[in-house]
């Protein structure tokens, strides 16, 4: 063999090899539970803390429910729908014989105006809204991630999607603009995760029976038809196509014959650092994080999770809610607090109104968050359960902790009574440093006592929402 056919065949050799290199690593995942389960979360998930969820849509026209109470306090189902405080259930309320929506509906449109109506004035009023303006806003208060719902309940979608609904001509139930799409490229351009909402198991054009009891309602208004199925799964494998997201969070379950795990290969072979939530019903153990719903978690959880909850008792934009309905600045930088000391993230909902101007007071709470985050985030970002989340001093000052490489972060709720704060069980080397965070870093003083740490607190200090205290030089410990 000569010179020159040496050479083309370690071209040719080299080309074939390398094409192979690539389709195994454009593969990697197959669409078996096997292959699925050998993902780990991605790490930017479990350091990210903080995430913004957008419920926008049609229910954001009409923008109105009855404020009674968040769903970890319900005693009554039945009640609760009827009188739903959830905004974005607006058709669903509309639907139930007598409820206040329904009255509320007939009184301001009258009782023949169908609820897909709402898509002209939907369309009108966000003429002017821009996505870069929403992206600036979740940098600087300091969110890693956006969550969009791409179709909610009322199978209304924010994007201009092909996959043609049997019972809705495209022009009524798909949005003629991009909604998720420009919020894509907003985000992303500044260096957030970007996340779809999708609602699997509900769609009311597919049921329109209204559900007035949590169960069996709530899950007898599950579409199971072949056409459903069809719909639901044409609907991901198209947002994964065209967005290829860092965040597939499905809502109520998902059709048991679903295509689904052809659609998480998809998805993690698009988008190696994606994340699945756990709400599809099926495969738990292949799903990154669990969501529960305006509920913390009572103690430190191995597994990742995530409170997902409006700032008030809605998701979508409910024009009656005040600011006696919405957490106020400081319950709100305490709860993130409190469920980062127990390894969750908390997806902090924002109800746009139907323009895509997101309230005043809502607005004033994320920009209060995000100050507070700019100086304290060093405790929040990037870091993992102490030896215990929380501890409350003598006279009552509840404490919350977070850890990160030798540091330890103490969280103060309140201002004790005494002027020294204990920590048991808390051993740190000779040389340890210890800072009171704030717009001047104070250091503090401390004697080792025992197997813990007394430190000693200046006579007047500043606690906004919460105070920050940073050890440097802790003893490794692990929860």
């Amino acid at each position: 063999m000569n010179a020159r056919l040496i050479i083309i065949f370690l071209f040719w050799f080299l080309t074939l090899f390398c094409l192979g290199q690539l389709k195994s690593q454009s593969a990697t995942y197959l669409p078996n539970t096997a292959s699925l389960e050998k993902r780990a979360t991605p790490q930017w998930f479990k350091n990210a803390k903080l995430g913004i969820f957008i419920h926008w849509g049609l229910y954001s026209v009409p923008a109105w429910a009855t404020p009674t109470t968040t769903p970890d306090k319900v005693t009554d189902w039945r009640a609760f729908y009827k009188s739903n405080p959830y905004a974005e259930w607006y058709l669903n309320s509309l639907r139930i014989n007598g409820s206040p929506t329904q009255l509320h509906h007939e009184k301001v449109y009258g009782k023949n105006y169908n609820y897909y109506y709402f898509k002209d004035s939907l369309m009108h009023k966000t003429v002017k809204w821009n996505a870069v303006s929403w992206a600036n806003l979740f940098s600087k208060i300091g969110a890693k991630y956006v969550v969009l719902t791409s179709k909610h309940h009322d199978g209304f979608t924010l994007y201009p999607s092909k996959i043609a609904n049997p019972f809705m001509a495209k022009n009524v139930i798909n949005s003629s603009r991009d909604f998720v799409g420009e919020l894509a490229t907003a985000v992303r351009k500044k260096g957030l995760k970007y996340g779809i909402y999708y609602s699997g198991g509900l769609d009311w054009t597919f049921n329109q029976d209204p559900i007035t009891n949590l169960w069996p309602d709530l899950f007898e208004a599950m579409p199971k038809s072949k056409d459903y199925t069809a719909y639901a799964d044409g609907h991901l494998k198209e947002l994964i196509r065209d967005y290829k997201p860092d965040i597939l969070w499905n809502d109520i379950n998902y059709p048991k014959n679903g295509d689904l795990l052809n659609i998480f290969a998809e998805l993690f072979n698009s988008n190696s650092n994606a994340v699945i939530n756990e709400r599809w019903g099926q495969y738990q153990s292949l799903t990154n994080f669990t969501t529960p719903e305006y509920q913390v978690l009572d103690s430190i959880e191995k597994n990742k999770w995530e409170t997902c909850r409006g700032i008030g008792y809605s998701f979508g934009y409910n024009q009656v809610e005040n600011d006696a309905h919405l957490l106020s600045s400081t319950a709100l930088v305490q709860l993130l607090i409190d469920i980062v000391s127990k390894n969750g993230n908390l997806l902090l909902n924002i109800g746009p109104k139907a323009d895509g101007t997101i309230p005043e007071n809502q607005l004033q709470r994320l920009m209060d968050l995000g100050k507070w985050m700019k100086i304290y985030g060093e405790g929040i970002y990037d870091t993992h359960p102490y030896r215990v989340a929380s501890l409350k001093l003598s006279d009552g000052t509840p404490l919350r902790f977070t850890q990160k490489q030798n540091n330890l972060y103490i969280f103060l709720f309140s201002k004790p009574n005494n002027k020294t704060l204990f920590i048991p069980s808390c051993k740190v080397i000779p040389s340890a440093q210890i800072l009171l965070y704030g717009k001047y870093n104070i250091p503090l003083s401390y004697t080792i006592e025992g197997n813990g740490i007394l430190i000693k607190l200046p006579p007047n200090f500043g606690l906004e929402h919460a105070a920050m205290i940073r050890i440097k030089g802790l003893i490794h410990s692990e929860h």
